[in-house]
């Protein structure tokens, strides 16, 4: 697929990298204060949180260690399934750790919430979470995020690192996936 094919199947940019990369300084700076003295352990969400942990990580200027963990409940599918499978645990022991999860987006919530629980079952002295991208009117279940960076409509969205069937992790800006694309893949 050549780049410039990429941009016809989107109908919309959402949140530009400019915006992202202001939005994720401003976050750094709240959970630079938060966190002061703690030592926190980021754990991010293969794969959809790659960029935005590396980019958040980079922002911060306290002391951090990083983790990730690899969950699934989405497949090739546009919408959650809720069943979540363990595809990469963590490598940390959580027992007394100041835990920030990292995520890309909460779309349904279902699988954070598993998450959350799975986490403060490990013994986490706290719990957060950092979100880039927060859909509320998509939300199955409540979630307790503490640092958002947008809230945006329930389309499928895609770019910096977020993806539909692997492909448009790269874009550098968040943008509406155009519904020729997926509503023919089957």
């Amino acid at each position: 697929m050549e780049s410039s094919d990429i941009r016809n199947d989107l109908t919309e940019i959402l949140v530009t990298e400019a915006e992202i990369h202001a939005k994720l300084r401003e976050l750094a700076a709240r959970i630079d204060a938060d966190y002061a003295g703690k030592d926190p352990l980021l754990v991010g969400v293969l794969k959809g949180a790659v960029v935005t942990m590396a980019d958040l990580s980079r922002a911060l200027s306290i002391h951090v260690e990083t983790d990730w963990m690899a969950v699934s409940s989405y497949g090739s599918s546009t919408k959650s399934s809720g069943v979540v499978q363990i595809r990469k645990d963590l490598d940390t022991d959580l027992a007394g750790r100041h835990v920030l999860i990292v995520e890309d987006i909460i779309d349904s919530g279902l699988t954070l919430s598993w998450l959350l629980e799975n986490f403060a079952s490990r013994g986490a002295a706290s719990l957060e979470v950092c979100a880039l991208l927060r859909k509320p009117d998509a939300a199955k279940v409540e979630i307790d995020c503490k640092y958002v960076g947008f809230d945006i409509p329930s389309d499928f969205v895609v770019g910096y690192g977020l993806d539909y069937d692997e492909r448009y992790r790269n874009l550098r800006d968040v943008a509406i996936l155009a519904p020729h694309v997926y509503e023919t893949a089957s």
